[in-house]
């Protein structure tokens, strides 16, 4: 891996394992406690004392009191969920659904089995183009791919880091079939506009809140704001499982063909009374899996709380310093900051360069990562378009321009050139380490023209 291009799973590893500092720099960072210091102080990349000398917590966090319900699951033999309408799988999908307001809830095997899955109860088939913020984690992109249908992506907002829904309407063709705004780090996207726009064109809407769990948006939570919605409990989730995933929303025949197609097809609910079988797959969660996570609703909303405080507290510090350009949220929404963003800008430090302000707030003992890289140009785009499944359904003139108009995506482009980030573990400390971050940035930039 570059160092240059961290990208966010191997930031959120190193990270979670306080390894991180590696990651961006070789220098050794002592572990003794110092004091917060002033930003005029000396940087630790020029020399002086880091900021940061504690540890930031770990991630994933084992509570051993879950132990004994776990346990006692492996001991009864009863792991799989198959042909069954009861157990801990059914107990964790009403007890999540609570805690968004949906109407129900389908556990699956991962994130990206969520968003197959819930793409497929929408109607999305081959041929078919899927609208969607090009900045995510690639498992967004190949949902979309694996329904051989097209990811069509609209711009993103520099200042909210989301979709810009303006930018929405100018890719919708006669082959659109739905819309993917993602939650992205768990900061809301602006739904109502979204919404209605896809309104007016008769198009579906499915939340990726796979990094958004009890994130808000005017008095409703995600993942109940559209259609369908899709959430991740891997590893480094807020709430996690190792692996796994749900499906939610608030319409109950869509969330049924949903329950359908994760359990191979069979009929369920309003979708019963059209044969034993439909088109489906196995994405059924484990019943301890859904024990793990059922045990850890609670934790995700204490843990949410305070890591709203602490954003609150880190955006106040860091939009008071030059250069540095905390994302927007909408308007009466609440974010639950998977990662914290906010936009670097080297003018205003004396043209340091972003992996170098990167480095030197590694010596200061805080880890940092990059956003998402312009993944479109990665390749994987490329070979999708060459294969022959989609040369068959797509004509060539229609791929010929959509690989030109992935040029046009020049908000995401500044996105991924300026974005910094800081794992959700640096929001579950006190309120003197949050300090210690804003002290961090505000040396650096006082001393940039040194470090440049």
């Amino acid at each position: 891996m570059n160092n240059d291009d961290l990208t966010r799973r191997d930031f959120v590893r190193s990270a979670a394992g306080a390894t991180a500092l590696t990651a961006l720099s070789s220098c050794f960072v002592p572990t003794a406690y110092a004091a917060a210091t002033t930003g005029a102080d000396k940087p630790a990349a020029l020399g002086g004392t880091p900021v940061f000398q504690g540890h930031w917590p770990d991630w994933p966090q084992w509570n051993q009191a879950w132990e004994p319900k776990i346990v006692d699951v492996l001991r009864s033999g009863e792991w799989s969920p198959a042909g069954s309408t009861a157990g801990h799988v059914t107990d964790f999908e009403k007890a999540y659904a609570q805690l968004l307001g949906a109407k129900d809830c389908v556990a699956t095997t991962s994130g990206t089995a969520s968003l197959v899955t819930a793409l497929h109860a929408v109607g999305v088939d081959a041929g078919d183009e899927v609208i969607v913020s090009p900045f995510t984690f690639i498992a967004t992109y190949n949902a979309i791919l694996a329904h051989k249908a097209l990811p069509v992506f609209a711009d993103t907002d520099p200042a909210t880091l989301t979709i810009e829904p303006a930018s929405i309407e100018r890719r919708i063709t006669e082959r659109t079939r739905a819309i993917v705004p993602v939650h992205i780090y768990g900061m809301p996207c602006d739904m109502d506009p979204i919404n209605a726009i896809a309104k007016k064109h008769n198009l579906m809407v499915v939340e990726d809140a796979c990094q958004a769990w009890l994130a808000e948006y005017k008095g409703h939570k995600c993942g109940t704001l559209a259609d369908l919605g899709c959430f991740s409990f891997q590893n480094s989730k807020h709430i996690p499982a190792g692996e796994g995933g749900a499906v939610t929303g608030v319409k109950q025949e869509l969330l049924d063909r949903a329950r359908s197609y994760h359990d191979c097809g069979r009929a369920f609910g309003t979708h019963e009374g059209k044969g034993n079988f439909s088109r489906g797959l196995n994405f059924r969660m484990t019943h301890y899996q859904a024990m793990l996570l059922e045990q850890q609703i609670e934790k995700l909303v204490t843990d949410t709380a305070r890591r709203r405080r602490n954003a609150d507290r880190l955006t106040a510090g860091l939009k008071e310093i030059p250069g540095i350009a905390p994302a927007r949220l909408p308007e009466n929404s609440q974010a639950v900051w998977h990662l914290y963003a906010f936009r670097y800008d080297p003018a205003a430090f004396h043209g340091l360069a972003k992996i170098k302000f990167q480095r030197a707030l590694a010596r200061e003992g805080i880890p940092c990562g990059n956003g998402y890289s312009e993944q479109y140009f990665d390749g994987l785009l490329d070979e999708a378009i060459a294969s022959r499944g989609f040369q068959r359904v797509f004509p060539a003139e229609r791929l010929k321009a959509y690989r030109a108009s992935l040029a046009e995506l020049k908000g995401n482009k500044q996105v991924c050139k300026s974005t910094v980030a800081f794992y959700q573990t640096l929001l579950l400390g006190n309120e003197s380490d949050v300090d210690k971050i804003v002290a961090a940035v505000r040396r650096i930039q006082a001393h940039s023209a040194e470090l440049v």
